[in-house]
């Protein structure tokens, strides 16, 4: 038995075009970027619970200039006075730069326009866009009209924009949009857009927009796409025409159908920053424009300091993107897997050696740098899924911390044990701690107090060495092949600790004091169970030996 069986209340609500040209399906990508237009500051506006204020809207348009969007919808200014008060803003207080178009939509209605045009008085650059529902349903439920008379809807409005913009001796651009495409046979769109264009008599000097909007999907993306290839096949003055997109996200493919109708012969996107919009939202821009970039295409907008984008959305929408919002999101660069992280460490420590001309580095399929991220603390985070490559990664990155290979796996797992019962993500001064309490000059219960080991003839290292064990103060004479061995034996000989299989590394810390050392010790116990131990001292000599009395000290903790 079906878990859902009123699916079969539900049938495609879209229409498939006739034949066309399917070359374009052979393209990899776009060859270079399209026309883009934010309609943040209508559709975005008018989806929020609570609408940006008037200074609100100020600030995100002076945003999405800088971020080099040059056409850029302002509002519905016959809706409400508080859009029709913000172009006014817009004008009076020279806000718009000269290179910057701004959008006004209007329905196909008389009085409607007529209080558009007012509000435009005194833009320089405007395209004036008009539209009127065109599918089955809206014709059949509600305007129950003709197709004959919703296309003179159309063209009545086409007629009254030109009319209107002649009388104002302005230079107004025109867009018309067939709402609800999606749901209209798409001959009829055509004819339908075809009417609007005779009006217009666009020229290739003076371009008109057809609108093709993905009012409500209702297709895979790939239907869509031989829509907009149908019309950008068969639409009249095509060289006098911008053939633009505007995908809404009912069935989360609003960027499959953008990018599939770009490559169908679309010249144009309409949509918002991160996806807003009424509904399920608009098509996210930014996500379009940054998979461009990430096929060596030129988006021609600038998302470098994208942090700062999120924090001014999230300030005048009150909204929140998503941690794994594609490019923008907290955590979408970030890894906690621990094979993960290994291949990334790697990957970055391959980039440092070859210096590459491409990037290819594992699990990022862009530099993190490029939209104004940093590696430290938004590429390695550590949890209880972590794993040793990307603890070692974030002591090396941030402390300048080298643990030997082996002694990495063990911290690791130290690591992995606190986070666990803490049952969050450690941050690197966290991590850095954990490795200083667990492994740093380790004094408990054999503490150092100094050492003095003369060279002898024959290149041995003689002398004592003074030990505080348990709060008791204690001398041992000392003699081996080197210092280290020298203080070893010491031990060895005079207390019950034995070890064997003594490793030893160091290096100099190259973040911080330059003149600090760190030393790394590993010693194997009569169980055959390994410890390591580390020190740091000014001194390289001081720091291994102090390194031994940290694993001396674990080993004797059971650590």
């Amino acid at each position: 038995m079906s878990s859902m069986p009123n699916c079969k209340k539900y049938s495609k609500g879209y229409f498939m075009p006739p034949t066309i040209d399917m070359s374009w399906a052979y393209k990899e990508h776009p060859e270079k970027a399209p026309k883009w237009c934010s309609v943040d500051l209508r559709d975005g506006n008018q989806a929020l619970i609570i609408p940006m204020s008037l200074d609100e809207k100020i600030e995100f348009f002076k945003m999405l200039v800088q971020v080099g969007f040059k056409e850029i919808e302002v509002g519905f200014p016959a809706a409400s006075e508080t859009e029709y008060t913000f172009l006014r803003r817009l004008v009076d207080e020279n806000l718009i730069p000269d290179d910057v178009t701004v959008q006004v939509l209007t329905q196909a209605r008389e009085h409607i326009i007529k209080k558009t045009f007012e509000a435009l008085e005194g833009v320089k650059n405007a395209i004036v866009h008009v539209y009127n529902s065109t599918s089955l349903a809206q014709r059949e439920q509600v305007f129950r009209k003709s197709k004959e008379e919703i296309k003179q809807i159309a063209i009545d409005g086409a007629k009254l924009l030109k009319q209107l913009t002649e009388e104002a001796g302005a230079n107004y651009r025109f867009e018309y949009s067939p709402e609800s495409f999606t749901g209209t046979e798409p001959e009829y769109a055509l004819e339908v857009c075809n009417a609007v264009l005779d009006v217009w008599q666009p020229t290739p000097d003076h371009k008109a927009i057809i609108n093709i909007p993905v009012t409500v999907e209702m297709s895979m993306p790939h239907v869509y796409a031989m829509q907009v290839a149908y019309i950008s096949q068969n639409l009249k003055y095509r060289d006098a025409v911008e053939l633009s997109l505007h995908p809404h996200n009912d069935r989360g493919c609003g960027v499959a159908d953008t990018e599939m109708g770009l490559l169908a012969g679309a010249d144009r996107v309409e949509g918002t920053l991160f996806g807003n919009g009424e509904r399920t939202g608009n098509v996210d821009i930014i996500t379009v424009a940054m998979n461009m970039y990430v096929l060596g295409v030129d988006p021609e907008l600038d998302f470098t300091n994208m942090p700062e984008l999120v924090d001014l959305y999230e300030k005048v929408t009150r909204m929140r993107v998503h941690d794994r919002q594609p490019y923008a999101g907290s955590l979408v660069f970030a890894a906690f897997s621990g094979s993960h992280q290994d291949a990334i460490a790697k990957g970055m420590k391959w980039r440092e050696e070859k210096d590459p001309e491409h990037w290819t580095c594992p699990y990022l399929p862009i530099d993190p740098h490029d939209v104004g991220r940093e590696y430290d603390g938004d590429v390695i985070r550590i949890n209880s899924q972590s794993g040793k490559g990307g603890v070692a990664y974030v002591m090396e990155q941030k402390y300048g911390i080298s643990m030997p290979k082996k002694m990495r796996e063990d911290f690791g797992y130290c690591v992995k044990d606190v986070s666990d019962h803490k049952h969050k993500e450690l941050m690197a001064d966290e991590i850095y701690q954990i490795f200083h309490d667990n492994y740093v000059n380790y004094s408990v219960p054999y503490r150092l107090v100094d050492f003095n080991l003369k060279k002898n003839i024959d290149g041995t290292r003689s002398g004592e060495i003074e030990l505080e064990i348990n709060g008791k103060h204690v001398s041992y004479s000392a003699k081996g092949n080197g210092r280290l061995d020298a203080v070893s034996n010491a031990i060895q000989q005079n207390t019950d600790i034995s070890y064997t299989n003594l490793t030893y590394s160091e290096h100099a810390l190259e973040i911080g004091s330059t003149s600090t050392a760190m030393a790394y010790i590993s010693i194997t116990g009569e169980d055959g169970k390994v410890t390591w131990g580390a020190g740091k001292d000014t001194d390289i000599i001081t720091a291994s030996v102090l390194a031994l009395f940290s694993a001396i000290n674990r080993m004797k903790a059971g650590k």
